[in-house]
């Protein structure tokens, strides 16, 4: 008995220690709710804070779910309520609300959300328990927004940015194009319909699909595909038939089409892939974003940020929607290369399609002037929308048209020679005047050599062989002996400063040019081989044009730049060759115009210079194969540009010649008008 009274007067005693307890003021409540607020805990704020009337009106997912997904939906961060607090000798009457004034801030997808606000806090039993409970509606979300109104984020797509060339030429702009499709009423019978699918390029299944979307009114244009202005065939077919139309609209236009589709590259719809990694940084589904090309390496600088508006979007009728916030568009930056657009054009028009590549860059300060790799395809059909028979076409021709041959490397025979013989003349082993007699077509070192022998085309050369004449008939006898002069140590030194082996410093990523596959030059035979530019030596065009600087502007290789704003004139590499030497490689150079084999670059209008070359690329069982004719040169009196070119498979084509006759087809093309 004892037991139980003890029970009982226990539970007593804590009855009446709990009915001592102050009890939560409505500023308590609001400071406990607010603090949930902050911390985005809309479960509990909805449990445990708010009145019956409030839950009974708004489920939870109108309360919860809703609140949430405008954080995601906003980019909602850095969310912040406070409230202004009561009178310390506030009295608080449990029949009436407690108001309290609340400020609300916030930075959105769209830029800072901020309002000022009041809160009610009314007294009501729930669940056995008497309390301060919020009374709670959607304007306390946004003050403007009440039940049944939507808040929507609209975004207005930047302005892109242009690429253009060093006079402002545009070679990647906002233009206009074409939407193609059809007037529904006009297609009466399965004809009309075959006949409008074949034109847009479609099936008729999918133009009936498209045809039975909700919006579509018969006498309205349906747009199914687009055409880039250059497609002049077939927006000529799409006028003349009675079934299909067209309209102007905006596109991105490649005004050069294929001479600079490697180049500029072209921009295609976002990916799935690319819109999770882009979409904190304003990126839409809708956005067009840089493919292939500078277009893609660009990105950043041509894109421009996306403007965002936040509305609340009213029910009411006669209500105005509100713009809770709003982030103007801002146009993407116009990036202006060093190219010369007719440069460009000129030398790609006059490789006739072949497959190759050419650079052309200035000694002066090391600026590129061209960059190409023909055949080029039209960046123009990608924004239209290629189709996959056109993209296999592409992808199957044997000319590959879709290989960016400019970053690549390749082996570049005699255009190498002057450079060994610049460092052949500085280490002092090379003496310019010095004959040497040179007998028959082929030669070796003696019997170690096995069988190996250097070659020579024109065993005709008049002996003594000079530097000079060495060069002017691109003999390799010649020069594989003067690299045996030299030696590998010295030779590797030497081709090391003009840059072999390291990572060209220029904006677009090519490969390097190299020595060797290792860097060495294990045996006399490579080293022969190397002097003559063929070996396991190979260059990227880029560098093969930036070699010539030295030839003609004191001994020096600058970086090689690509934009308007990059510093000009930064040296790489300098010191290569002295003024007298480099003299005597000009005169040469233009010797072997005059005098050699290049007679396609012998013309009236201007006085070209430089060297040809021949690489040839031995099958898998060292036979024979194909052959890969080179020319890099100069105007030998303006000394402005210099151009490599390269053209593969020139064995049936004359040699190297064939390159020559190109490329003074464009300087000729380029000079009269500059």
């Amino acid at each position: 008995m004892k037991r139980y009274l003890g029970v009982a007067a226990g539970a007593g005693l804590l009855l009446l220690v709990t009915g001592c307890q102050p009890q939560p003021t409505p500023e308590d409540r609001l400071n406990e709710y607010i603090g949930h607020w902050n911390g985005q805990d809309f479960q509990v704020m909805y449990e445990e804070y708010l009145t019956q009337e409030s839950r009974e009106e708004f489920p939870a997912e109108s309360f919860v779910e809703r609140q949430q997904q405008l954080v995601e939906d906003l980019s909602i961060e850095n969310f912040e309520v406070s409230f202004t607090a009561a009178p310390d000798d506030a009295e608080w009457d449990e029949e009436q609300p407690a108001e309290f004034p609340i400020q609300v801030k916030m930075d959105s997808v769209a830029g800072p959300i901020e309002f000022d606000h009041s809160i009610s806090l009314v007294h009501e039993e729930q669940e056995d328990a008497e309390m301060w409970f919020v009374d709670w509606d959607p304007s306390l979300i946004f003050k403007e927004l009440e039940e049944g109104d939507e808040v929507a984020v609209r975004t207005e797509p930047a302005e892109r940015g242009e690429i253009l060339d060093r006079e402002g030429r545009g070679l990647a702009i906002n233009g206009t194009g074409y939407e193609l499709g059809v007037v529904p009423q006009r297609l009466e019978d399965e004809a009309d319909r075959e006949e409008a699918a074949e034109l847009l390029g479609l099936t008729v299944e999918s133009l009936e699909e498209s045809l039975g979307q909700s919006w579509v009114q018969a006498d309205q244009f349906v747009p199914l595909s687009k055409a880039s202005k250059s497609d002049e065939e077939l927006i000529a077919e799409i006028e003349a038939s009675d079934v299909t139309t067209y309209r102007e609209t905006a596109m991105r236009e490649y005004p050069y089409g294929e001479a600079f589709g490697h180049l500029t590259g072209y921009i295609g719809s976002i990916t799935a892939e690319q819109l999770e990694e882009l979409q904190s940084e304003g990126y839409g589904p809708n956005d067009l974003i840089g493919r292939q090309g500078l277009e893609r390496r660009l990105e950043e600088r041509l894109h421009g940020d996306n403007g965002v508006r936040i509305l609340i979007q009213k029910q009411a009728e006669g209500t105005e929607n509100v713009v809770l916030a709003a982030q103007e568009p801002v146009t993407g930056e116009d990036v202006e290369l060093t190219i010369d657009a007719e440069l460009q054009t000129a030398v790609y028009d006059s490789m006739q399609g072949e497959p190759g590549t050419a650079a052309a860059v200035s000694p002066e300060n090391g600026e590129t002037l061209a960059l190409i790799s023909s055949p080029g395809f039209d960046p123009n059909e990608f924004i239209a929308g290629m189709s996959g028979e056109r993209y296999a076409e592409l992808s199957e021709d044997p000319l590959n048209p879709l290989f960016t041959r400019f970053a690549a490397r390749y082996a570049p025979g005699s255009t190498i020679k002057p450079v060994t013989a610049a460092i052949g003349m500085e280490a002092g082993t090379l003496d310019p005047v010095e004959g040497l007699t040179i007998e028959g077509q082929t030669w070796q070192k003696d019997s170690s050599w096995g069988s190996y022998r250097v070659s020579r085309l024109h065993p005709e050369a008049p002996n003594p062989i000079d530097l000079n004449r060495a060069l002017v008939y691109s003999d390799n006898i010649y020069f594989a002996r003067q690299a045996l002069d030299m030696g590998a140590d010295t030779f590797i030194d030497g081709l090391t400063g003009y840059g072999f082996g390291e990572e060209l410093p220029f904006a677009i990523g090519v490969e390097s040019s190299q020595i060797s596959n290792d860097g060495s030059l294990g045996s006399e035979g490579q080293l022969a081989d190397t002097s003559f530019g063929q070996g396991q030596m190979l260059a990227n065009i880029l560098h093969l044009a930036s070699i010539y600087e030295p030839f003609l502007n004191g001994g020096t290789i600058y970086e090689p730049t690509m934009y308007a704003d990059e510093e000009k004139g930064v040296v790489w590499k300098e010191g290569l060759i002295t003024d007298d030497n480099a003299a005597i490689l000009r005169d040469s150079m233009r010797n072997v115009i005059t005098d050699g084999y290049a007679d396609s670059a012998n013309i009236d209008a201007l006085p070209i210079a430089g060297k040809t070359g021949t690489a040839e690329l031995k099958g898998a069982l060292g036979e024979e194969g194909q052959e890969n004719g080179f020319f890099v040169s100069y105007h030998a009196e303006r000394q402005d540009l210099i151009l490599a070119m390269m053209i593969e498979s020139i064995e049936d084509n004359g040699g190297s010649d064939y390159v020559a006759g190109f490329s003074a087809s464009a300087m000729e093309q380029y000079y009269q008008n500059n």
